[in-house]
C-alpha cells in the first residue's frame, strides 16, 4: 500500500485497519484523505520537479512543460514523472490553450472575448440584463477554454486537468505547480504564401 500510495507508514497502517485488510478499500480510503487535504497544500512552495517533453508520433507536434513539487524526492517517483508526461500530451492535444488558469489571462483578451460575444446577432432582441448574463456566461466559457487546468482530461474527461493535479496531490502529499508551458507544431510560425 505504501509503494502504491507513497502514504505514511502510520497512515497505510491506519487504512488497511479501516478496509479491514482490503487492499484496494485502503488505496481509496487514503485517496479520500488526500483529496480533503489537497487544497490546503496548494498553498505551500513548489520549487523542485522537473522539465518534460512531449514528442508526438511523427515529430510534428510537441509540448514541453515545467512542473514543480516541494521535494525532489517526489520529482524522482514515477506517478510524478508520468503525471508530467500526461499533462505534456495534454498541452500538444490542445490547439487553444494558451494559459494554465483563468486568472493568468491578460485583460485585453477578456475584453476581445466581451466585445466578441457583443456583437452577434442572436442577442439583439434580448434585453439588456439577459443580454449581460449571455455575455458574461459566454465569455466565461471561451476564457475556460484558453485555459490548461480547466481543460477536460484527454484520459479521463469525467475530470479536469485540475481535478487531475489535486489527486496526485492527494497520492504524492506535497503541493504540485504547473509553471509555464509551451506547445510546438511544425510550421505553426511561417506566414503561409
Amino acid at each position: 500500500l505504501r509503494n502504491l500510495s507513497c502514504a505514511g507508514i502510520m497512515d497505510c497502517k491506519k487504512a488497511l485497519a479501516d478496509a479491514n485488510g482490503q487492499l484496494q478499500k485502503a488505496l481509496e480510503i487514503l485517496q479520500q484523505k488526500g483529496l480533503t487535504s489537497a487544497d490546503k497544500k496548494t498553498t505551500r512552495l513548489a520549487k523542485e520537479g522537473l522539465i518534460e517533453c512531449y514528442l508526438h508520433t511523427g515529430g510534428k507536434l510537441g509540448a514541453i512543460i515545467e512542473i514543480n513539487c516541494e521535494t525532489d524526492f517526489v520529482a524522482k517517483q514515477q506517478k510524478f514523472q508520468d503525471l508530467a508526461k500526461n499533462i505534456a500530451m495534454q498541452i500538444a492535444a490542445c490547439p487553444a490553450v494558451k494559459y494554465i488558469r483563468t486568472e493568468d489571462i491578460p485583460n485585453e483578451v477578456i475584453n476581445l472575448e466581451k466585445n466578441i460575444e457583443s456583437s452577434k446577432d442572436d442577442l439583439n432582441k434580448k434585453t439588456e440584463d439577459i443580454k449581460e448574463k449571455i455575455i458574461t456566461n459566454r465569455t466565461k466559457k471561451k476564457l475556460a477554454e484558453l485555459t490548461l487546468l480547466n481543460q477536460a482530461y484527454i484520459r479521463d474527461p469525467s475530470i479536469t486537468v485540475e481535478e487531475l493535479i489535486k489527486q496526485h496531490i492527494a497520492i504524492l502529499g506535497e503541493n504540485i505547480q504547473i509553471r509555464r508551458f509551451q506547445r510546438f507544431e511544425l510550421g505553426e510560425t511561417q506566414k503561409h504564401n
